[in-house]
């Protein structure tokens, strides 16, 4: 099976707008380390408790495309702000399965025979 390339670059960031993006205490260390903070100050500032017992998640802040997205994606440039010290979820992303914007804008991209569309909001 052929592995399908992603060019995250042209994306709206579609997957910093999942609501749960999980981290790990590592990835909390990471940030906090990137921020010049202790790792307590950065779990509180940057993550929030999760659905599961014990999860965190990256906090969000309010985005016009996706209602909201992770706190560290800048919303003009739609680049993430701490790409070196982000966290090993969105280093590994898609992982083993596939990136669900770029199946639907492939799609789409097909459906419109126009190989730049991209979706619009308004």
């Amino acid at each position: 099976m052929a592995r399908t390339n992603y060019d995250c670059t042209k994306c709206p960031a579609y997957c910093c707008s999942y609501a749960r993006i999980i981290v790990e205490d590592s990835d909390i260390a990471r940030l906090a380390e990137h921020h010049g903070m202790d790792f307590k100050k950065a779990r509180k500032l940057f993550t929030k408790k999760g659905e599961e017992k014990g999860e965190r998640i990256l906090r969000h802040q309010l985005d016009e495309h996706f209602t909201t997205i992770c706190a560290f994606l800048d919303p003009k440039t739609r680049g993430c702000t701490v790409y070196e010290a982000r966290p090993d979820i969105c280093r590994e992303f898609p992982g083993k399965g596939r990136c669900g914007y770029w199946d639907f804008l492939t799609f789409e991209r097909t459906a419109q025979e126009d190989p730049d569309w991209v979706a619009t909001t308004g």
